[in-house]
């Protein structure tokens, strides 16, 4: 009978220890603080002021207040404490399983912690009053800097910068060596930027100096310290910076470049729930909004090889057709596609005319309105540039009105003197233009070859002189 009564309460015991590493158990004292809410946030991904609530709890009258959760999705990273005055903070860390008490003096914050029962976030700590020091010999280089009066004087402030900045270095360095696997110690190493080495490099020759190896090898070893398969790091303000300098800085700005990267880091993390899906929204969400030519192929490539497989699992089904319904509209006029035929009425005639029986060397195809205010300003500049430079290169104008109003597109063509253009227009709207071309606003602007290819788009006219230059500069290379 004891020793059942002995099973029983071991059984107690590993049961209560397996739910305490799955969630975490906090005493927070702040004796100033009494009968008020204080909030347990953390970050995602990016830096202040993007922050999301895990959890709430309310100090006593005693300035204590108590959070626990058994939950078993916590993951960990940098958390903060937010009081209820949504001003006052201070940011810990906090991993799966812990246990400890947290004695804050706010008059001296935020320095002013004591952790109980957690060695990592005294760590913590130590690197925040590190940080204190630096940022106080920063401020004193500024200043030198600004008082520097000769070259000699810049380059030696310059020389102590660098120092102060290997300091940084080097203590995050030994901190991760001293602790590996720990949560600060992937924090570091994330934060490593490559460190390119110093002298002349040369290329395979010995002979020939390498231009591009600092720029090769930075790119190249971006990552190599960034652990992409810990889930903890979403919730540090470090993943999006690092997201956005080598994505946006560092990869070519071509299509091909941008999915061969974007393939890398999706495999990389690729097995993980949070670090994967913030990874893939990034990427998707970078393409969607870009400004650069031609990223509308990579948003099509990631919804049709992730989204349209399974892998947005965060996404409800309406929220998943929206990607999916973009992306098909988008899919047809990806640049390097045939562009879709389009046979519409003649303005002022009823004979159709086909897109495709437009022979010409280049193809402008112009989408837009007569009662749209920037076209009022727009046309006209595309119509200068297109008898200035456009036209003796062999470009010819395919305009579709997007209204059907006979009337006032005749207007138009006569005020602004289009009479060069071949303009249709689609009374009966019967013609799915709007759709194959993405046309959701105008003007919208297509520059096709003599195959009827589409070469670019989102095109005005401050840019498609030089698309057409480079193009045929492409193919005169080509020709050799």
């Amino acid at each position: 009978m004891n020793r059942l009564r002995l099973i029983a309460i071991l059984l107690v015991c590993i049961a209560k220890t397996g739910i305490a590493k799955e969630g975490y158990h906090i005493n927070l004292k702040i004796p100033a603080v009494k009968d008020s809410m204080v909030y347990l946030v953390h970050y995602y991904g990016k830096p202040l002021p993007t922050i999301y609530k895990r959890d709430s709890a309310k100090f006593n009258s005693k300035g204590v207040a108590v959070f626990n959760s058994n939950d078993t999705d916590l993951i960990g990273g940098i958390y903060m404490m937010l009081l209820s005055d949504h001003q006052t903070y201070f940011e810990f860390l906090l991993d799966k399983g812990d246990d400890l008490t947290i004695n804050v003096d706010l008059d001296k914050l935020p320095q002013g912690l004591k952790f109980k029962n957690s060695p990592v976030n005294e760590q913590f700590q130590d690197y925040v009053g590190f940080l204190k020091g630096y940022s106080a010999k920063q401020k004193a280089l500024k200043e030198e800097y600004a008082a520097a009066k000769t070259a000699a004087d810049t380059f030696a402030v310059r020389k102590k910068a660098a120092g102060t900045s290997k300091e940084l270095t080097n203590y995050r360095r030994t901190q991760a060596a001293n602790n590996p696997g720990s949560l600060l110690s992937v924090i570091f190493n994330a934060l490593e930027v490559p460190q390119v080495p110093e002298g002349t490099h040369y290329l395979a020759d010995g002979k020939t100096e390498d231009t591009t190896f600092a720029y090769t090898y930075y790119k190249t070893h971006y990552w190599d310290k960034f652990a992409l398969n810990d889930d903890r790091l979403i919730h540090t303000p470090i993943f999006n910076a690092k997201l956005e300098e080598y994505m946006n800085k560092l990869v070519l700005p071509w299509p091909d470049s941008v999915i061969k990267e974007g393939n890398m880091l999706l495999e990389k993390t690729r097995g993980t729930k949070e670090m994967f899906k913030y990874t893939l929204w990034w990427l998707t969400k970078n393409a969607e909004s870009s400004k650069i030519m031609g990223m509308d192929e990579v948003f099509v490539y990631l919804v049709e090889n992730y989204y349209m497989k399974g892998d947005a699992y965060w996404l409800s089904s309406d929220e998943l057709s929206k990607y999916i319904d973009r992306a098909m509209k988008i899919a047809p006029n990806v640049i390097g596609n045939l562009a879709p035929e389009i046979r519409l009425k003649e303005l002022g005639g009823k004979e159709e005319l086909s897109l495709n029986n437009l022979k010409a060397k280049y193809t402008l195809l112009v989408f837009y309105a007569p009662t749209c205010g920037h076209c009022k300003t727009e046309i006209p500049a595309i119509d200068s540039v297109y008898k200035s430079t456009l036209k003796k290169k062999g470009v010819k104008v395919y305009a579709v009105s997007t209204e059907a109003d006979e009337a006032a597109a005749k207007d138009f063509v006569k005020k602004y003197k289009l009479g060069d253009w071949t303009t249709v227009w689609d009374p009966e709207h019967v013609g799915d233009w709007r759709s194959k071309f993405d046309v959701y606003s105008t003007p919208t602007i297509y520059l096709l070859d003599e195959k009827k290819i589409i070469r670019g788009k989102r095109l005005d006219h401050s840019n498609i002189a030089d698309l057409l230059k480079m193009l045929e500069e492409k193919n005169s290379k080509s020709k050799k």
